[in-house]
């Protein structure tokens, strides 16, 4: 016992030790020290910040932000912040306490809050609740990339004109992409214009780009998905013969894995169309571990599994074309 409890003292104190140790080092390098949650957020503080901010995202890749407890290492990475960026509208909602403490002391912005409340889908099970998946609107993470050049630009108010620029050119990046999912979308053939995921993360997406949206589980993976919902889906797919479903990054698998079977034993052959990242991008250092390169990932998928094609990419967004085929 007492050597289970060194153990997690041990594991404690060096979480701590690595969080102070960045900290401590934004500090000697005269940087802002920028914490923040999901990888998406950590991608753009990263792209406007630019080289004045040093960023500690808390979830990596693979991460469910709707199941995660702040640690005590992750308190201690929040306590040592300069500002703190976060999805709000309940993605984390597991440490919302958490963020109403630090935030009589820290600069906190919830960026999900800058989409107008009239814009924001509800959650079909909690009504009173919006629906965070935002960034699957680009024109609505245009938004986001705002919220955080402002909360730098207030805290940083010499270097503003910086934020700004950085900012702006991001922006235009998001416009183009906009248009580009739009027009990939609308290449699937209108009957196959269905996509069906794991849980309830792409209505956004969905209502933007012209794609209906069918799901397991719902807003929040705490909700699991039951026997009469999977029964439910298969009916569905079986009867429009929905050639392709997807799974999740961050999500397990085995309930699409249950829709798939039931779906074969009704004597249709559904395909598992690939991975999707829904609230969590992919690993550092690849494209899709960029917000952008990650979008760009998720509609490639989607668009040649229901039977579109890709169309040549926009000279603004060449950097990325290793994730389009035929590019």
């Amino acid at each position: 016992m007492k050597l289970k409890i060194s153990i997690v003292m041990l594991a404690c104190l060096m979480a701590l030790s690595g969080c102070t140790g960045a900290a401590n080092e934004a500090q000697a390098q005269g940087k802002i020290n920028v914490v923040t949650t999901v990888g998406m957020i950590t991608d753009i503080a990263r792209v406007v910040g630019g080289d004045r901010v040093s960023v500690i995202g808390l979830m990596g890749p693979g991460v469910d932000p709707h199941l995660y407890r702040a640690a005590a290492g992750d308190v201690k990475t929040l306590g040592d912040a300069d500002i703190i960026f976060y999805g709000g509208l309940h993605l984390e909602g597991k440490m919302a306490d958490v963020f109403e403490r630090v935030s009589k002391r820290i600069p906190t912005y919830p960026v999900g809050e800058g989409v107008p409340v009239d814009q924001r889908l509800t959650d079909p099970n909690y009504p009173q609740f919006a629906d965070p998946h935002i960034w699957f609107d680009v024109s609505f993470w245009s938004l986001a990339v705002g919220r955080i050049q402002d909360g730098l630009s207030t805290l940083d108010p010499d270097h503003a004109a910086e934020y700004q620029q950085r900012a702006s050119d991001y922006q235009a990046k998001l416009r183009t992409l906009d248009e580009y999912v739009k027009t990939a979308i609308q290449t699937i053939p209108e009957s196959q214009r269905v996509m069906i995921t794991s849980h309830d993360a792409f209505r956004y997406f969905g209502r933007r780009y012209g794609i209906e949206v069918l799901a397991l589980q719902g807003i929040s993976t705490e909700a699991e998905a039951s026997v009469e919902d999977v029964r439910h889906l298969t009916g569905i797919v079986v009867q429009r013969k929905i050639p392709a479903m997807f799974i999740e990054s961050s999500v397990p698998q085995r309930t699409i894995e249950a829709v798939q079977a039931a779906v074969r034993d009704e004597g249709w052959d559904v395909k598992i169309g690939g991975e999707l990242f829904s609230d969590a991008m992919g690993d550092a250092g690849t494209l899709e571990g960029t917000y952008i390169g990650m979008i760009l990932h998720n509609v490639n998928t989607i668009t040649t599994a229901l039977g579109g094609n890709m169309p040549p990419l926009p000279d603004n967004l060449a950097d990325y074309s290793s994730l389009v085929a035929g590019v």
